[in-house]
């Protein structure tokens, strides 16, 4: 089973990919999030590289475990892009992902203008392990 996490912002959406056995989680690319919204041709590419069994958005959770202000945002946003795809809908907690995700990024150098674009991508394949590995217990 291949899944497919989404990163989902404002600006940008962060794009990570289980391999086959969905064990091992990798970063892919960051899309404009206005063309994964609209099934573009760069976001239906991705689908058709990939060939994703499962959609994993992640889910903005406050500290407390509650959702944050931006999580019904997303969580429509995830089901239409769920809908469109034709794959199921999975949520994964990414609290602190995209702070870890820069933590990563400082440690192999990068500037923060030079990981702008990363961040994202890095965040996603951080909460797909993170899921992945909750399910393989």
């Amino acid at each position: 089973m291949r899944v497919l996490a989404l990163d989902i912002g404002e600006v940008r959406v962060g794009v990570a990919v289980s391999d086959p056995d969905a064990r091992v989680a990798s970063p892919v690319c960051v899309l404009p999030a206005a063309e994964v919204l609209a099934g573009a041709r760069s976001f239906r590419r991705v689908l058709e590289d990939w060939e994703p069994d499962v959609l994993l958005c992640g889910r903005p959770l406050t500290l407390a475990g509650e959702e944050g202000p931006q999580a019904a945002r997303i969580r429509e946003q995830a089901q239409k892009i769920a809908k469109s795809c034709g794959l199921p809908l999975e949520f994964a907690d990414e609290r602190l992902s995209s702070a870890e995700a820069k933590r990563i990024l400082k440690q192999q150098g990068l500037s923060e203008r030079s990981m702008r674009g990363k961040v994202d991508m890095v965040a996603a394949s951080l909460f797909l392990q993170s899921w992945l590995d909750a399910r393989q217990s």
